[in-house]
């Protein structure tokens, strides 16, 4: 799977998928379980840089002394809002607001489209931001609602 990031405004972004074939409806549902469980993390705010506590201390975790109050000063970092999927022939597109969530997400998911590429849906593309000239945003259903949401 080729990953290519174009314009990109975290509180505005689309995620483009190209797959080498017309999606089928099990490739669907694994593509949009994917997709909202990692957006239903970003809401919780799972993608918070500030608070990596266990990341940060390496190997040996056993009895580690977890740090409430590291986690309770650090800043919030929630996903607010993601669209519905689309699908047209061999690409689908989703939107998004990643509010103020770390980049790590972005890693995380791209980790996670990487291996459900190798076994579940074969993903010849993922693009982050921008806009496909044959599949103008405009056209979406659901666009319009969302860039008024809070």
């Amino acid at each position: 799977m080729q990953v290519e990031f174009r314009e990109f405004n975290p509180f505005d972004v689309w995620f483009w998928l190209e797959f080498s074939t017309v999606p089928s409806e099990g490739e669907k549902q694994y593509i949009e379980e994917v997709f909202s469980s990692w957006f239903l993390l970003g809401k919780l705010g799972g993608f918070n840089a500030e608070n990596l506590q266990v990341q940060e201390a390496g190997i040996e975790i056993g009895y580690m002394d977890y740090d409430r109050s590291i986690a309770d000063n650090s800043m919030m970092a929630l996903m607010h809002n993601m669209g519905d999927f689309e699908y047209l022939g061999q690409w689908a597109r989703c939107w998004f607001d990643l509010g103020t969530s770390d980049a790590m997400a972005l890693d995380i998911l791209i980790n996670s489209l990487l291996q459900l590429s190798k076994e579940y849906a074969a993903i010849e593309r993922l693009i982050i931001g921008g806009q496909n000239s044959d599949w103008p945003v405009e056209e979406s259903d659901n666009y319009s609602t969302f860039i008024y949401d809070n």
